[in-house]
């Protein structure tokens, strides 16, 4: 088991931001926790990174996990963070990879850090909020994102009496939840009793204006999307694409939005192939290059249920 070495960065606003840092590795890479989750580094995160020599680092996001509350926040926000991070721990150029919400604010300091950031890697990730009924299409439970629409006060009151919908997981996820990614689950509840603020502020910037443009990212984006998923559907994984001026699509069949994890170690193997050689060795080879995949100008949709 890796040392995780945790701590506490006072920020210039006066904010606390608790990281966590494995502390060595030949290419960095810097995890964006979905909603909720206190940004802790756990299994099987921590044992794909050690095999393939990528040092984890990890935050929680404004409050989860020890971080300060900023209400209003917005899912741009994040890049801010990332880079005070990244200079007290002195990491020049890095990759980012998230799941869920994660995968939004992985995406957000693309656009935001082009000089830093390397390669992206998104598990079912949340697209921005267009405004459309049919942005909702296909989630079993949208309430609280709704709830959210109307701003943090409605959001907060939503909290408050809402109880947690298991019709949002397939049967995979639950399955991936008492197998491989066991620990995010017990960290998600961790994150439940720590208290409502920082599930509710991430709800309200994914519906608001992100204040990051997508269409810049300079970085290469891997989006691996469940076709099963019923919390971010597939439409959202297909939105973001088309706005990316470079992306691969990774389609999982049979998977939903936890057991779409299962593909995070071929994700890590991407992001280390794609990294420069200032950041990476990039002869690693690629779980992208199935012959199954079809390419459709400067983006590939590949559905796969074997990575």
């Amino acid at each position: 088991m890796p040392v995780v070495i945790t701590r506490d960065l006072r920020l210039a606003d006066g904010r606390d931001l608790r990281i966590h840092d494995t502390g060595d590795g030949d290419t960095t890479l810097v995890w964006h926790h979905g909603t909720p989750q206190t940004g802790a580094l756990y299994e099987p995160l921590l044992g794909l990174a050690r095999e393939r020599g990528v040092r984890l680092v990890s935050y929680a996001r404004p409050g989860y996990g020890g971080s300060t509350p900023l209400p209003g926040r917005s899912v741009g926000s994040a890049a801010a963070d990332v880079v005070h991070l990244a200079d007290v721990l002195c990491l020049d150029r890095f990759a980012v990879m998230g799941s869920s919400s994660g995968g939004s604010h992985a995406l957000a300091c693309a656009a935001l850090l082009p000089g830093r950031v390397t390669g992206v890697a998104c598990f079912a990730a949340i697209a921005p909020y267009t405004g459309a009924e049919s942005w909702f299409t296909g989630m079993a439970d949208d309430s609280a994102l709704r709830a959210a629409l109307a701003g943090r006060a409605a959001r907060m009151r939503y909290a408050e009496q809402s109880e947690f919908d298991p019709a949002v997981f397939t049967a995979t996820d639950v399955a991936a939840l008492a197998g491989a990614w066991e620990a995010m689950g017990a960290d998600a509840g961790a994150a439940e009793l720590a208290g409502p603020d920082g599930q509710v502020d991430d709800d309200v910037a994914l519906v608001s204006p992100w204040g990051a443009d997508l269409a810049v990212v300079e970085a290469p984006v891997l989006l691996v999307q469940g076709e099963q998923d019923r919390v971010a559907p597939r439409s959202h994984a297909e939105q973001l694409a088309r706005g990316l001026p470079q992306s691969e699509l990774w389609f999982r069949p049979d998977d939903g939005h936890i057991s779409v994890l299962d593909a995070c170690a071929d994700a890590v193997d991407w992001l280390v192939r794609v990294a420069p050689e200032s950041q990476a060795d990039t002869g690693s080879p690629s779980a992208s290059s199935d012959s199954g995949s079809s390419h459709i100008g400067n983006r590939t949709s590949t559905s796969r249920n074997d990575v």
